[in-house]
């Protein structure tokens, strides 16, 4: 895809002003410039000089298709260990809106616990915190993970929260994340 590409969007929709996390609706027409399209978002810069968060559900707005997620079906035969891949995998199609590094080598992602239900399935419990506690962008990315998550046939229930304890720093970045945000 063509970064900083020019799009008039095709129809209304919705999205979050980057980094206040307000939810605002533009119009069709509006001229955007395409400045990130990592798992299956983009942020672009509007005419008017927002910086703004368009979910994947929106896609066809910009004249794109969305990405397709994986079907739920029969997701409770899986192997805990295909589970638990699949969400680690889904975690890492989440991206800080200002960032081209998913959360998951951003180090945000604290803990990620399985419990499963008598009948089959599991419930994941989530704690990541963001790389500043400031950003209003901090429900915005936890829904997106909580989405991702639901999408993995076998996962019944998800439940994100944003924590504070420890303090992110760039430590906790693969080194990956690091090379690619010339930290080395």
């Amino acid at each position: 895809m063509n970064m900083n590409e020019v799009i008039n969007l095709k129809r209304e929709c919705e999205a979050v002003q980057i980094p206040f996390g307000q939810k605002m609706t533009l119009p069709e027409g509006t001229e955007v410039r395409i400045t990130q399209a990592l798992g299956g978002s983009y942020t672009v810069v509007t005419d008017h000089g927002y910086m703004v968060r368009i979910s994947e559900k929106d896609a066809d707005a910009l004249g794109k298709a969305p990405v397709k997620q994986e079907e739920r079906a029969a997701g409770e035969n899986l192997p805990f260990e295909e589970v638990e891949k699949r969400v680690w995998d889904q975690m890492r199609t989440c991206y800080d809106p200002e960032i081209p590094v998913n959360i998951v080598d951003l180090g945000l992602i604290y803990a990620c616990n399985f419990t499963p239900f008598p009948d089959g399935g599991y419930k994941v419990d989530i704690k990541m915190t963001l790389t500043a506690p400031g950003c209003g962008m901090g429900e915005s990315i936890k829904a997106d993970v909580a989405l991702k998550i639901l999408s993995v046939p076998g996962v019944r229930d998800a439940n994100v929260e944003l924590v504070w304890e420890p303090p992110w720093d760039q430590t906790r970045m693969s080194d990956a994340a690091k090379l690619k945000l010339n930290l080395f």
